[in-house]
């Protein structure tokens, strides 16, 4: 193999791009004002988390069958561990799937 001189290496570089892992996400909130996400059993006492009602566990459940994180669903850490719970026991008595069947 020939030596790669210094030069050669860095041929294809734009030095214009910035490197790194950014990604190019840059400030999210440039649109507007972000409202900081509620837990919806927090502000509201009289809706429960109930294994019983699946309409309500499929708010927190994806396509996948997975259970939405905290950070997406607005929940706090109490009410996700019910909800959590609430979803283990619907799956085992088959009101929630546990995974999406294929097409």
């Amino acid at each position: 193999m020939a030596m790669m001189d210094k030069d050669d290496a860095y041929e294809g570089r734009d030095d214009d791009k910035p490197r790194g892992r950014g990604g190019g996400g840059g400030d999210k909130r440039q649109g507007g004002f972000s409202r900081r996400k509620m837990c919806r059993f927090c502000a509201d006492e009289a809706v429960t988390i109930d294994y019983k009602n699946p309409s309500l566990l499929k708010h927190f459940i994806t396509e996948r069958g997975k259970l939405t994180p905290r950070r997406i669903s607005g929940n706090c850490a109490r009410h996700q561990r019910a909800l959590a719970l609430a979803v283990r026991r619907a799956r085992m008595i088959a009101l929630v799937p546990f995974t999406v069947t294929g097409k």
